[in-house]
C-alpha cells in the first residue's frame, strides 16, 4: 500500500501542519504503484529485501536527528519487546510482499480493495479478539464489505486472496503494533533492523548465484533498488509525525485517499479489467465506507457536544 503506519494517539484537535504531513504521506503511498510497476521485472522477494535494507540507514538517521537512539537500546534489552517486534516485522513483510507482487501481476484493483476493507476488518478484529461492542452502522459496513468479497469470489471462482491477504496482514500488524510500547519511528527502525539480517543474506545469495538485479543488470535497476529505502521509509516517517497532530477521526477519513488513488491508477493508467462484478463489489465497498465514515463523524460530533455541554 500502499502501506500505512499504525497511528499514535492523536491530539484533541487537528493542526494544519499535521494535515499536510498526513496528506503528503497518503499521496506518496497513492503514487507508489508507479514505482512498483517500474520494478515489476524484478521478483517481489528481492524488491522487498531491498526495501528493508535501504530503509535502515534512512530510519537510523531520523532517529539520530530526533535524538531517540536510546529507545532502541532499551528495546533490544527487552526480550518481550524484541519478540513482539519480530511478529510485527514478519507481518509487515508479508504485506509488502503481497503488495509488490500484486502491482507487478496486474492486480492493483484487488490491492485497492484490500486497503478499502482494512479499517472495517480492524473493527471486526476488535470485536472478535477484544470483545469490543459493534454499533449497528459498523455491522452494516462489515456486512457490505463481506458481500463485496463474496461477489468477487463467485465471479472468479475463488477468494480474492490479494485483497484478503493485504487486509488481514495489515490488520494484524496494526493490532500487534499497538502492543509494542515504543514510538512509531523507533518501532519502524527496530522492525527493519531485525529484518535486515535475513534480507542482506538473501541479497548476497542472489548476487552470488547470478540471480540478483543489484548492479548486474544496469544502472537503472541499481538506482531503482537503492530508491526502495526512500519510497518505504519517507512516507511512514512523514505520516508518523502528521498523525500525532491529528484526531483519529481525521486520520480515519484521510486513509481512503490512498486506495482511491491506487484504484484510479489501476483502471485508467494500468488499464486493468474492470467489469460488472468489480463494479458491483466496489459500489458496495464505497457504500460501506460512507456508512462507516458518517457514523464515525457523528460519534465525534456527539462526544464534542457532550464535552462542551456536560450534563448537570
Amino acid at each position: 500500500m500502499a502501506e500505512q503506519s499504525n497511528a499514535p494517539e492523536a491530539t484533541n484537535g487537528d493542526s494544519l501542519r499535521g494535515f499536510f504531513f498526513a496528506l503528503t504521506a497518503y499521496l506518496l503511498w497513492g503514487i507508489l504503484p508507479f514505482f512498483m510497476k517500474a520494478v515489476a521485472h524484478i521478483p517481489a522477494p528481492e524488491v522487498v529485501a531491498h526495501r528493508i535494507v535501504w530503509s535502515v540507514p534512512i530510519a537510523g538517521l531520523v532517529l539520530l536527528w530526533l535524538g531517540r537512539t536510546a529507545d532502541i537500546w532499551r528495546a533490544l534489552r527487552s526480550p518481550r519487546m524484541v519478540f513482539m517486534a519480530m511478529i510485527t516485522a514478519v507481518l509487515v513483510t508479508i504485506n509488502w510482499g503481497i503488495y509488490v507482487w500484486s502491482i507487478a501481476a496486474g492486480r492493483a484493483i484487488e490491492a485497492a480493495l484490500g486497503y478499502y476493507i482494512n479499517p472495517l476488518f480492524s473493527i471486526f478484529l476488535g470485536a472478535v479478539i477484544l470483545k469490543e461492542k459493534l454499533s449497528g452502522t459498523q455491522i452494516v459496513s462489515i456486512v457490505l464489505a463481506a458481500a463485496a468479497v463474496a461477489i468477487l469470489a463467485v465471479e472468479t471462482g475463488g477468494l480474492p486472496w490479494v485483497s484478503i491477504g493485504l487486509c488481514v496482514s495489515w490488520g494484524f500488524y496494526a493490532f500487534f503494533r499497538k502492543t509494542l510500547p515504543i514510538g512509531p519511528n523507533q518501532g519502524f527502525f527496530l522492525e527493519v533492523m531485525l529484518l535486515s539480517v535475513p534480507a542482506i543474506g538473501y541479497i548476497v545469495w542472489l548476487e552470488a548465484t547470478g540471480r540478483g538485479h543489484f548492479g548486474d543488470t544496469g544502472a537503472s535497476d541499481l538506482l531503482l533498488l537503492l530508491s526502495c529505502g526512500v519510497i518505504t521509509a519517507v512516507p511512514l516517517m512523514v505520516f508518523a509525525n502528521g498523525a500525532k497532530l491529528l484526531r483519529l477521526s481525521t486520520i480515519g477519513i484521510m486513509q481512503y485517499i490512498t486506495p482511491t488513488m491506487v484504484f484510479l491508477t489501476a483502471v485508467f493508467f494500468f488499464q486493468e479489467p474492470f467489469g460488472r462484478s468489480q463494479m458491483a463489489a466496489f459500489a458496495l465497498i464505497w457504500v460501506a465506507v460512507i456508512v462507516y465514515s458518517g457514523s464515525m463523524l457523528t460519534s465525534v460530533r456527539r462526544r464534542r457536544a457532550e464535552t462542551l455541554n456536560p450534563a448537570e
